[in-house]
């Protein structure tokens, strides 16, 4: 605890004393809380009413004085022992000048007495006696507690009583949990009629707080003091080491007198001996500048004899090395004051140089002839430009040679259009002035010669800019390589230099005088190794020279900075070139890496440059629409032309360019979408030209049949002779199975299959094809339906009337491209990406509409037979002759039915639409039947009846292919009932 001796005296309280009231309910009497005794009687309260005094060891055995004022303001106010504290708990913390005043009733308030609660109390006292016997029945919660509380023994002030939480390392009032388990608010709530009680329990509560604070404060006060003879015996120590340094400090003293009489007797004349040669190796200092400022006198004439050689790396090394001198080694040199802004004029000067020479070389690099085998031109000089451009940081030569690219691309295509425009005799150049104007004068094998030359020359170009673009890649990452390697050097040096520097004896390493070391006073091979380290790399520096004779000035003729700037490796360029690399490079790993991409950039730009002017003379040919114009195999030697050229720049440049692919896949929609327009008017007219009759069908239809059957979808080749002396077929047999086909289905066919070898050729039109195909079928459907369903032929062929044998030669038609439907599906399938299979429910959708149109045409035909036997049985009347001659004409439309469809439908076919077309006669003869009131009852009626029917099935199944049809005539006779 703190002590506060200038503390004032605690009054005493009495009863009248109004400051230090505590009320006590008489009715509970409440065992008081076990506490430790305190040095003040009792504390402010916070009520302003009424004063209690509880007995107090303090009080009755000693009384207290000022000299028992051994705590703080906090420790005061926790006095274990009152039964009530503060309201607010927290005012504890409010400091030492914290006054508690006396509130003034207010006189806007009236005075409350207990008469005003006379009423309520007579409301609930029934209502208590209730609440009372439950409380003795099942105890609440905080009263058990208060109960386990108070019930502990008095003596026990251990720790054990303060709650493990307090003791946690991780205590904090911050924490929400820990809070809510500290402070529960439930003892702050006094709403819902719980006042007296909850706030009963607050207190409580505070008072369980104290009481932990005060057994903690016993146990420090406690534990301080059983370490008090530990503080005492520091203290002691304190003066006996005070003694100890004032006895030290005299030893000090005189140590320092026997040493300077030791130097005036013994160092004195040994020093004198080491000024004088301090004097000599400086006047060999002098010397040496003087040498080395002749050599700097130098520079500029050596520089401009590099110049003249366009030795650019070593004229700008010298600029360099000689700059580093001067800042350092000749720093105030009052005659060389103006060389150094004369060598940064120069280094500018040999900037401009640089660049010029570069852009020269690549002038001459990219425009020198196509033929030459050369790839890279003058390799060597491109190494030196590289080097010296990097050297100064000048990083826009990519730049350059990237305009030049541009350049030397337009002047190919320019070149090469004017070769082949003289080359060709049909252009008169006199009257045709403008080169494109010219070219757009040459047929398609002029023109895809051209565009072959164009391609072959770009590639040439390519693979040159690629050589010429690793040689300065190589370049590049030969001084990437050499910086890692340099940094690697130096910190192993600096970690070896750091073990040297541990290891030298510090009590002997200098000796100072007059502000000068040692070191200064001997020649630098007498030192540490280190220095011999460092000298031996000085005098390998390809620019220094041997100053003098005398082996201690030797070390003395290169200066530091130069050395450490002139030292180059050796690297090996992969054209076969050795190079110096210098260690005076300005550019970091960063932007080295940098440099690196952008080259490759830069020849993924040469492809992309390529690729446009490509786009640019292929546009200004389809400018009249000549690219349009081209028929199916001229298109695709264009486009695997195109396709060839695309595939030969990625694989020298690493990376697709997309203008030219974009420009063949524009092309190629507008090609697909004049092949798909030309032959959806071709069938178009076909079909307005149909008279839907059966067609012979010419040999190379049938072999180009037989080539789908073997799983070939490709129009076979034209056979000279050999087609000519094969007759036509009556019907197309495919798979075995005979059709009965229009002409216009054969050259259907025919225009499938160009479809389908369109995509092989240009796999990258597959989609569209897919789409165009599907709408072709799908014009065919709804054409055909229009002209023989619909009754069109009528007037756009001018048919007299739409037979059963062109219904059923429609049918037929229909049934052989459905056949094909699922071939074509399967030839597009493995051609189509799978994330584009989706589209392949085109042909299921159209194989339902042909299926449907099929039906359709079936129910037409029994349709016509329903209306005749309408027509027929409706005059129907049972008597002589037999048969009579309803049903002979009843059979004889049969017959012909019959005639007209067999030859075209298969035999399953014709016997399911005969079914349909008996069931339709059954339907009619029974109704008839019903309406004569003829029935099976074996009179006279019923036998004519049955003679007809039996003439009737006599004559349907001596009919081809349907003697064994099932016709059941048995239902035509009403059930009896």
């Amino acid at each position: 605890m703190a002590s506060s001796h200038s503390s004032s005296p605690v009054p005493q309280g009495s009863s009248s004393d109004v400051f230090f009231k505590i009320e006590v309910d008489p009715s509970k009497h409440i065992r008081p809380v076990p506490s430790l005794p305190d040095v003040c009687p009792k504390e402010p309260t916070g009520d302003s009413h009424s004063l209690y005094v509880a007995p107090s060891l303090v009080t009755d055995q000693h009384r207290w004085t000022v000299y028992h004022s051994k705590v703080n303001l906090p420790a005061a106010l926790n006095d274990p022992r009152l039964a009530k504290r503060e309201s607010d708990f927290f005012t504890k913390t409010w400091g030492l000048d914290f006054v508690d005043t006396e509130v003034i009733p207010s006189f806007y308030l009236p005075q409350i007495s207990k008469e005003h609660f006379t009423v309520y109390q007579q409301e609930i006292s029934q209502r208590e006696k209730i609440h009372e016997r439950c409380k003795n029945i099942c105890p609440p919660k905080d009263t058990f507690e208060r109960t386990l509380l108070h019930t502990h023994d008095k003596s026990r002030t251990d720790l054990e009583q303060v709650p493990k939480i307090f003791m946690k390392p991780d205590f904090a009032l911050d924490d929400s949990l820990t809070f809510n388990s500290v402070l529960p608010w439930s003892h702050f709530n006094t709403a819902g009629g719980k006042g007296n009680r909850d706030a009963a329990s607050s207190k409580l509560l505070q008072e369980k707080l104290s009481h932990y604070l005060d057994i903690v404060e016993v146990n420090i006060a406690h534990q301080i003091s059983l370490r008090s003879e530990a503080f005492f015996h520091a203290m002691t120590s304190q003066h006996e080491l005070q003694d100890y340094l004032k006895k030290t400090s005299q030893a000090v003293k005189m140590l320092r007198d026997k040493i300077a009489q030791i130097d005036k007797v013994m160092c004195e004349g040994s020093l004198h001996i080491l000024r004088l040669a301090l004097t000599r190796n400086n006047c060999v200092k002098v010397y040496n500048k003087l040498k080395l400022m002749a050599t700097v006198h130098q520079t500029q004439p050596t520089v401009q004899v590099l110049l003249s050689t366009s030795e650019f790396v070593g004229a700008l090394d010298l600029i360099a090395t000689t700059q580093e001198v001067l800042q350092q080694e000749l720093q105030g040199i009052h005659s060389f004051r103006h060389l150094g802004s004369q060598l940064c004029e120069l280094e500018k000067l040999i900037d401009k140089m640089m660049i010029a020479e570069f852009s020269t070389y690549s002038h001459s690099d990219l425009n020198r002839p196509l033929e030459d085998d050369c790839q890279v031109l003058e390799e060597e000089r491109l190494i030196s430009l590289v080097f010296g451009l990097l050297k100064q940081r000048k990083l826009n030569f990519l730049e350059i040679y990237g305009e030049k690219m541009i350049i030397t691309a337009k002047n190919i295509i320019k070149q090469c259009v004017i070769n082949k425009v003289s080359q060709t005799e049909e252009i008169d150049t006199d009257v045709v002035v403008k080169l494109a104007d010219q070219m757009r004068m040459l047929n398609f094998p002029q023109w895809f010669d051209l565009l072959k030359d164009i391609f072959s020359k770009f590639t040439i170009f390519l693979q040159r800019v690629k050589a010429t673009l690793n040689i300065i890649h190589s370049v590049v990452l030969s001084v990437l390589d050499k910086n890692q390697r340099t940094r690697e050097l130096e910190e192993i040096s600096q970690q070896k230099n750091a073990a040297k520097d541990n290891s030298l004896d510090t009590e002997v390493a200098y000796l100072i005088h007059e502000g000068m070391f040692i070191s200064d006073a001997f020649g630098e091979g007498e030192l540490t190794p280190i220095a011999v380290d460092t000298t031996s790399q000085r005098n390998a520096s390809p620019n220094s020279e041997p100053c003098s004779s005398d082996s201690v000035s030797e070390p003395e003729c290169t200066t530091d900075s130069s050395s450490s700037k002139e030292h180059t490796s050796s690297s090996a360029i992969p054209g076969g070139v050795d190079i110096m690399v210098s260690e005076d490079m300005k550019l970091t790993d960063s932007e080295l890496g940098k440099l690196a991409n952008n080259i490759q950039e830069l020849l993924y730009s040469a492809s992309d440059i390529c690729h446009d002017r490509a786009v640019k003379f292929l546009m200004s040919r389809a400018k009249d629409g000549f690219l349009e114009k081209l028929n199916s195999m001229e298109f695709i030697t264009l486009s695997r032309l195109m396709e060839t050229f695309i595939l030969d720049t990625e694989q020298i440049c690493g990376r697709k360019s997309t203008s030219l692919l974009g420009a063949l896949q524009s092309q190629a929609i507008k090609f697909v979408n004049r092949f798909h327009e030309e032959r959806k008017t071709k069938l178009s007219l076909l079909l307005d030209n149909e008279r839907w009759k059966q067609a012979d069908v010419p040999a190379e239809f049938q072999d180009l049949v037989d080539s789908l059957s073997d799983g070939k979808i490709a129009l076979p080749e034209k056979k000279s002779g050999a087609t000519e002396e094969r007759k036509p077929a009556e019907v197309l047999i495919v798979e075995g199975q005979q059709y009965a086909v229009v002409g216009t289905v054969l050259l259907l066919i025919r225009i499938i299959l160009e479809y389908c070898q369109c995509v092989d050729n240009i796999p990258s039109v597959t989609t569209d094809m897919l789409t165009r195909l599907s709408d072709l079928l799908k014009y065919f459907n709804s054409r055909s339906c229009q002209l023989v369903l619909g009754a069109g032929a009528l007037q756009v062929v001018g048919l007299k009337t739409i037979t059963t044998k062109n219904l059923a030669l429609s049918s037929r038609c229909l049934q052989l491209i459905v056949h094909y439907i699922p071939v074509i599906r399967a030839h597009f399938e493995a051609r189509l990406p799978p994330k584009q299979y989706s589209m392949l429910r085109h042909f299921d959708h159209i194989t339902k509409d042909y299926h449907d149109h099929i039906a359709e045409i079936s129910a037409k035909l029994v349709a016509i037979m329903d209306s005749l036997f309408d027509k027929l049985l409706s005059k129907y009347e049972v008597k002589a002759p037999v048969p009579s001659a309803c049903f002979r004409n009843i059979c004889k439309q049969m017959t012909k039915m019959h005639e007209a469809i067999f030859d075209l439908l298969p035999e399953e076919q014709t016997q399911m639409l005969f079914l349909r077309i008996n069931a339709s006669y059954k339907l009619h003869l029974k109704k008839q039947l019903s309406h004569l009131n003829v029935i099976n009852d074996g009179g006279p009626q019923n036998g004519l009846v049955t003679a007809d029917v039996a003439f009737y099935t006599g004559n349907l199944q001596a009919l081809k292919g349907l003697k064994d049809l099932d016709l059941n005539m048995a239902e035509i006779w009403e059930q009896k009932r």
